[in-house]
This record gives structure tokens, C-alpha cells and sequence, in this order.
């Protein structure tokens, strides 16, 4: 792993899971993920819908996004897509991202997970060891995320993890309105339901834009 990016080198562990900064056979595998599926194909829980591509392009369309969201990364804007690594499978991505973090200690969280491993709980497990990652290693104040009123996992998820309602916003997603409801957890909120260790964190502290 390269010293001159030490982001590589930074991980998070629960009891079923480690999250990293993927490597070049993790993006081969969460290309087979996103392949095999993440959603049912009549509802889309995204926004860009990035899954509505021929089902080749696919693998390709995420490699390349992840490759360039490392090549984007600046201190005052970035954006941690970590693989969720369980059994020594990628089987999705847990994202953390914030713009201005140093002042605003605010982050934001997204996802997406294998649909023959959805159901067992590693979406709250996975979540759950960012948020740990945002207030106690990096000392965030607070963090946003939103879903769609139909996707229900998320939404449930984010209840479990002691989320408080932020509002509405309304997307246009393949031509039709869809309604996001917006979420936000403040820091002495978060009660982590999974113990989380983090691996690494020091070196990269100035690519967060923290000293």
C-alpha cells in the first residue's frame, strides 16, 4: 500500500465485517455485486439512477466511479467510498463524504449492498462503523443522509441508529416525482449497536482537511 496515500491503509472492523478503501480486485468483485443485483429492478432507489445501464456496462460504470472518486479527493471536499468486505467478499459500498468538514463537522452517508446479502443486518453494521469513523475519529458533529419513502430498509436503518426526521426533498427519478424523506443524527445521539475499531487513522487526518 502506498505511504504517499495513506487512506489505502485505513480500515474499520466489526464482528462480521471490514470496511477499506477498495482495491483493484475489491472493485472486480463489487462489479460482480451491482451485476447480480442491488434493487428490484421496478423501483429505483437512486438518484443518479446509475443502475439503469445495459447490464454489461455495469462492472465497468463501477470501477470507474469508485477509481474516480479517490482521483477527486481534496481536503475541503471528499469522499470515503469504502468496500464492505464480509467473508473476504466485497459485497458493497458504504460511503462517507463531506465538503468544508474541517468547519462544518458535518458528514454525509450512502450506500448500497448486494441484494443475496440484504436482510441479515450488515446495512445497520456497516453504517454504524462510518458513524463511528465520523464522531469519534474524526469528530464530527453531526450526519445526513436521506432515502426514498419506498425504500424502507434504509429508512429503517437510520431509525435503529437513532436518526431524527430533516425534512423533504423531491427528485425527478425516470420521469416521475419521487419524495426523499431527509435524516440527520447529532453526536450524542449515536449509540454505535456494534462494537467498531479503527485501523490507520492518524496519517490520514490532513486528507480530511483536519491538522
Amino acid at each position: 500500500m502506498p505511504d504517499h496515500w495513506p487512506l489505502f491503509k485505513l480500515r474499520m472492523t466489526t464482528p462480521r465485517l471490514e470496511l477499506r478503501l477498495p482495491t483493484l480486485e475489491d472493485l472486480d468483485q463489487l462489479g460482480d455485486r451491482a451485476a447480480e443485483g442491488i434493487h428490484d429492478p421496478e423501483v429505483m432507489p437512486f438518484v443518479p439512477p446509475w443502475t439503469d445501464v445495459p447490464s454489461e456496462d455495469l462492472p465497468r460504470n463501477v470501477v470507474l466511479f469508485n477509481l474516480g472518486e479517490i482521483a477527486r479527493w481534496r481536503p475541503e471536499r471528499w469522499c470515503c467510498n469504502f468496500a464492505v468486505i464480509h467473508d473476504g467478499r466485497a459485497i458493497g459500498i458504504q460511503d462517507l463524504s463531506a465538503a468544508d468538514f474541517a468547519v462544518t463537522r458535518e458528514v454525509h452517508t450512502g450506500s448500497w449492498l448486494g441484494r443475496s446479502y440484504q436482510g441479515r443486518g450488515l446495512g445497520t453494521e456497516m453504517r454504524a462503523a462510518v458513524l463511528h469513523l465520523a464522531f469519534t475519529g474524526l469528530g464530527a458533529l453531526s450526519a445526513v443522509s436521506s432515502a426514498f419513502e419506498h425504500n424502507t430498509s434504509s429508512l429503517a436503518v437510520s431509525r435503529k441508529l437513532g436518526y431524527e426526521p430533516d425534512g423533504l426533498s423531491t427528485h425527478n427519478v425516470r420521469g416521475q416525482r419521487a419524495v426523499a424523506r431527509r435524516l440527520r443524527l447529532r453526536r450524542d445521539a449515536f449509540a454505535g449497536p456494534v462494537p467498531v475499531e479503527i485501523h490507520g487513522l492518524e496519517p490520514c487526518l490532513s486528507h480530511f482537511g483536519l491538522t
